[in-house]
């Protein structure tokens, strides 16, 4: 039985305060033309965002489905069951949304945005299993949701390389900045959603999520059995024993004569590191294999099998893109982000923030294009610049919080998020200001 004094979702009184605001404003600065085609060119964006992933996600939701039938994904939930336990008591230690929740987290810090999203997908589907009132976020949701938003970051390469290109003197003096201010931004998303789910009483009550409230939650919940099912890795034998370390040494082996050619070619260690990324996912993608056919997995059924999903997660997630990027997308065309930075500039020269890099800390959690303009546009015209540094440090150490949310609860249908936007948005004011901090302690003029 629903509850008729519910309150509106949080993201409804957002999205609804973004059209608003933008219609009423352009009223005022005779913006309308361009905010009529804005609208338009964010429905084209969300449905070319949505198709776009279905190919990575058809890629990555297989390979997980090899790590799963390999019983890759066990071995890793129980060597970090100890951590994982305390984040999310809510979930079995060894479900497979945990696993599937830490491949996400190390995708995330190691830059690797394209494996990163749907491993991320993986895992809300896994957490919506355990989830007896479809529809509305768990607290573990909200929680993965907020830690997703802002993830630690070893290596941001795409800043970097953007920072190499434009001549700056130190392309690479961000790692450290970026990585504290990640940590900072992720702590914080912990203690905020830990915080606002033991206020929120109703849900945060555990009885809530162990009963069944609907007759649809009874049926979409299916035999508890079936979702902790765990799959015991196989021993390998044989010659299939040395396949993985085998694999492991070569790649290292070739690792080091890359670096080698990279030295003696005057690459310097900035080269190395923007093209890392190219290293990282074939041997992510190896490795999977490699263990699977180590313990008999039939590989290419295994990850046909797997990539299924990605079409019809990719339709599911259509109209949540579309209703975020519309709302984003006639806010800015508005002209009511000026508006909000003009606001709020006399509050920025307090904090050390130049005023510059305003516009990066409001377009951040709103849109990744928009925010890696901005920051690409500073670089360019000021590289080693405190402003073009402080926006390279916050788009290394933040994401693009709402798009995150739309493509994640999207693609279970989640409609009342409770406090999950809330959660990732005081951590993205706390990445913002520890990128604003760090930024004028490490910055070299």
């Amino acid at each position: 039985m629903t509850d008729k004094k519910e309150k509106k979702s949080i993201i409804n009184i957002i999205w609804i305060s973004l059209v608003f605001s933008s219609i009423f404003i352009a009223l005022f600065t005779g913006k309308m033309e361009a905010l009529t085609n804005a609208s338009f060119e964010s429905v084209k964006t969300a449905v070319t965002l949505a198709i776009g992933l279905v190919g990575a996600m058809a890629l990555w939701l297989g390979l997980v489905r090899v790590a799963e039938d390999a019983g890759l994904m066990t071995v890793i939930a129980r060597r970090l069951k100890p951590v994982m336990s305390r984040l999310f008591p809510d979930v079995p230690p060894e479900h497979p949304a945990m696993s599937a929740m830490i491949m996400n987290m190390s995708a995330n810090i190691m830059g690797l945005g394209n494996a990163a999203t749907p491993l991320g997908i993986k895992a809300m589907q896994e957490l919506d299993k355990l989830n007896p009132c479809k529809g509305t976020a768990t607290n573990a949701m909200c929680l993965f949701l907020a830690i997703n938003t802002s993830s630690v970051t070893i290596l941001p390469l795409g800043v970097i390389a953007v920072r190499s290109a434009a001549g700056a003197g130190d392309p690479g003096g961000i790692l450290l900045p970026s990585f504290l201010a990640t940590a900072i931004s992720t702590i914080t998303a912990i203690i905020a959603a830990t915080f606002l789910a033991r206020i929120d009483k109703k849900y945060s009550n555990k009885k809530y999520f162990n009963i069944k409230t609907t007759e649809n939650s009874q049926e979409d919940a299916g035999d508890p059995s079936d979702d902790c099912k765990v799959i015991e890795p196989a021993r390998p034998t044989g010659w299939k024993r040395m396949l993985v370390p085998v694999f492991i040494g070569i790649f290292i082996l070739a690792l080091g004569l890359e670096i080698l050619r990279q030295i003696n070619g005057n690459g310097g260690s900035v080269s190395f590191l923007t093209s890392i990324t190219h290293w990282l996912i074939p041997f992510i993608i190896g490795i999977l294999v490699a263990w699977g056919v180590s313990r008999d997995v039939h590989i290419y059924e295994s990850l046909c099998e797997g990539a299924k999903e990605g079409f019809n997660v990719a339709l599911k997630i259509i109209p949540f893109l579309v209703a975020i990027l519309v709302a984003i997308g006639m806010f800015r065309a508005s002209g009511a982000l000026d508006i909000l930075t003009s606001i709020l500039s006399p509050v920025t020269k307090i904090i050390g923030m130049p005023p510059e890099t305003l516009p990066m800390a409001i377009v951040r959690p709103l849109s990744g294009s928009g925010a890696f303009g901005v920051m690409s546009d500073l670089v360019a015209r000021e590289p080693d610049s405190l402003s073009a540094f402080i926006a390279s440090i916050m788009q290394g150490s933040t994401e693009t919080t709402f798009y995150v949310l739309a493509i994640y609860f999207g693609a279970i249908q989640i409609t009342r998020i409770r406090h999950a936007v809330l959660a990732a948005l005081i951590a993205d004011g706390a990445g913002i200001l520890a990128a604003v901090f760090l930024g004028n302690i490490f910055f070299r003029g």
